[in-house]
């Protein structure tokens, strides 16, 4: 669903599972500070809001968002992350540059996720200007970094979960 349509910033809080006992990773772009800082602001703050220990969420930052993925690699090594919330954005310019990062972290994330078996969550905006950067980073259309850290805990519970669960015949 386009964000225009939805408030990023909006979710059922009573249906989100407690982040206390959690361990999360955010990596944030340099690039766009303006806009990845107002990204983070609100991931950390739904993490702390859901329980998330201060001391277990560990935050790098790096130069841009094609740097997102390593980032997060490290996150996952050193740190020991349950999940990653990879925070950047790309505004479309005059070249086609955007898409091939937007492509580039979108692949790199899922393909990292895929091998760790850590969730790492695409918090990139891929607008087509500032004004559009702004409405999802706090702006009207709410914060993206909100809706990254609510999927980051719901994942982590999500894996916790189903690790969880009895196998039976075999499985």
């Amino acid at each position: 669903m386009a964000s225009a349509l939805k408030n990023l910033s909006d979710y059922d809080e009573k249906n989100i599972p407690s982040a206390e006992d959690m361990i999360f990773g955010i990596v944030v772009a340099e690039w766009n500070k303006d806009i990845t800082h107002a990204l983070y602001e609100g991931a950390y703050n739904t993490l702390i809001k859901h329980g998330a220990d201060p001391e277990k969420i560990h935050t790098i930052q790096v130069p841009g968002s094609y740097e997102l993925p390593i980032g997060a690699k490290l996150l996952i090594k050193t740190k020991k992350a349950d999940a990653v919330i990879s925070l950047g954005c790309v505004i479309k310019g005059e070249t086609t540059h955007n898409e091939y990062i937007n492509r580039s972290v979108a692949s790199a994330l899922m393909q990292l996720s895929l091998a760790t078996n850590v969730p790492c969550i695409f918090g990139l905006l891929t607008p087509n200007d500032e004004q559009q950067a702004k409405d999802r980073a706090g702006g009207k259309h709410g914060n993206k970094g909100v809706e990254a850290a609510v999927t980051a805990i719901r994942m982590v519970a999500l894996d916790k979960e189903m690790s969880e669960t009895k196998r039976t015949i075999g499985f």
